[in-house]
């Protein structure tokens, strides 16, 4: 490949194979107009925030959508999911798993048929006698004037979780990203094993060589649900002791896996969570995915999916300008997040 040319992997086809191509990297910063590049993409890092992405206030006063309003943003919203969800779901229909992608779907619980489903989150008030079909959905009420919301309280009584989240997505926030793990949480997850986690895909550099890596490394993985993961071999090596317990002191903003965990804070609070905020976190989580497959042991070469080789002096380099991207964008979506619980607490 020539100087100042970076490979971009155009969208899967319905097997989850990425075709090349080549293109001139664009300046760092700047705003990007045209579409994003496909999942195993080198430039698939970046994106502008989802133009249809709003909250209510939190000033207690419900923002009031008339029902043609809410319609065409229900139907933007199903029209994006169905976009973000059809490969997968053709290659369910088909048997043919995807070491990458299935993860949205099984590690997250969300069904792809829940996040097509549109809610316009606490402190919005859906005008319209076409509202009214959502009072036989759980947490949905008649409000004053008979307008139809999701009723706050109700939902505040049904899932405690709230206060977890809150206090969590606050912890985050409020220290620095640390970069530089490069990863290797996933090289960890087969240290010394024998066998992968992904049986149909072999590791690059085999499992001495894997071996080789983690040995050669500092490993200092932060993130419970990422540790929990390691072989009993590769748990002494991590600087850190994770636990549950620990969740909120410990996870850090330039963490990859907490900041794909928006997405599983923002479903678990739906329907008081805009939807368009949901899919922006899908979507984020979506694109850590697959720096963090890209960066692991595996070989995924025939889906296309070219390695950050984070053994090298420049696959670290790309690493930790990706990860430092992911951070300032998981920055952005967090206080979303908080703001959205503000205005379900106020509502």
């Amino acid at each position: 490949m020539g100087p100042g040319r970076a490979a971009v992997l155009r969208a899967p086809d319905r097997r989850g194979r990425v075709s090349s191509e080549r293109r001139s990297p664009g300046r760092r910063g700047a705003r990007r107009e045209t579409p994003r590049p496909g999942p195993g993409s080198a430039g698939a890092l970046t994106a502008p925030a989802y133009p249809g992405a709003v909250t209510g206030t939190s000033t207690g006063a419900p923002t009031a959508l008339a029902e043609t309003e809410w319609r065409e943003r229900a139907e933007r919203h199903e029209q994006r999911v169905d976009a973000l969800v059809a490969d997968h779901l053709e290659r369910r229909r088909e048997g043919v798993p995807h070491p990458v992608e299935d993860f949205l779907f099984t590690y997250y619980n969300l069904k792809p048929s829940q996040l097509r489903r549109w809610h316009p989150g606490a402190g919005t008030a859906l005008l319209g006698e076409g509202a009214r079909a959502r009072l036989s959905e759980r947490f949905y009420t008649e409000l004053p004037g008979g307008a139809v919301g999701v009723d706050a309280g109700a939902f505040l009584a049904a899932r405690p979780v709230l206060g977890f989240v809150e206090g969590l997505l606050s912890s985050v926030a409020s220290r620095p990203a640390h970069l530089g793990c490069f990863g290797l949480h996933e090289w960890a997850m087969v240290y010394r094993s024998g066998r992968v986690r992904h049986g149909q895909v072999p590791l690059r550099l085999g499992h001495e060589g894997t071996d080789r890596v983690v040995e050669s490394h500092r490993i200092q993985c932060s993130h419970f649900d990422a540790f929990r993961f390691f072989t009993e071999p590769a748990r002494p090596l991590n600087t850190l002791r994770p636990s549950r317990e620990r969740q909120s002191e410990l996870d850090q903003p330039g963490c990859l896996h907490a900041n794909m965990d928006l997405y599983k804070w923002a479903y678990k609070l739906s329907p008081a969570m805009p939807s368009e905020l949901v899919v922006d976190c899908f979507e984020l989580s979506r694109e850590i995915r697959t720096l963090d497959m890209r960066a692991s042991p595996y070989d995924l070469a025939d889906l296309g999916y070219e390695p950050v080789r984070i053994e090298t002096a420049e696959g670290k380099a790309a690493y930790m300008e990706a990860q430092r991207d992911f951070a300032e964008r998981g920055a952005e979506l967090r206080e979303r997040l908080l703001e959205a619980c503000r205005t379900l607490r106020a509502a």
